[in-house]
């Protein structure tokens, strides 16, 4: 289980590492004014989603799963578990919706400014925040 554990923590860490880096280049995208920088940020946006944030998110969620299958019944007699699992799901969302900010950056489609990402770039944090305050301390 310890394993499973660590391996779950550094893939939920590498999915944090995109998770706060993306929203970032969407910062700097759409305050770019040159076709070069654009077509970099594309090119980074689409490889950090892919190849990066994406493949942890799924081993975060087969990691968190596979530690929940050691004990189904003891763990989700707790409540702080729910919690968790909601904020996971909401991560999830956000997740997928950096990805449609990718193919809308991709396709010049953008209509928000720096300002509105800065602000969006925000919510995974108070997300960890929570995130691991439930797992550790398991307030209820």
């Amino acid at each position: 289980m310890l394993w499973v554990k660590a391996f779950h923590i550094i893939s939920l860490v590498c999915w944090f590492a995109g998770i706060f880096y993306l929203p970032r280049l969407f910062v700097y995208h759409a305050a770019c004014e040159d076709e070069p920088g654009r077509e970099r940020f594309k090119i980074m946006e689409r490889k950090l989603y892919r190849g990066i944030t994406t493949p942890s998110m799924i081993a975060t969620i087969v990691f968190g799963v596979w530690l929940i299958s050691y004990n189904v019944s003891g763990y989700f007699s707790q409540g702080w578990l729910h919690v968790k699992l909601l904020l996971v799901a909401v991560l999830i969302v956000y997740h997928f919706y950096c990805g449609h900010l990718v193919k809308v950056f991709r396709d010049d489609r953008n209509t928000r400014s720096h300002v509105f990402y800065r602000w969006f770039n925000e919510l995974p944090v108070f997300i960890l925040l929570a995130v691991v305050i439930l797992a550790v301390v398991k307030p209820f």
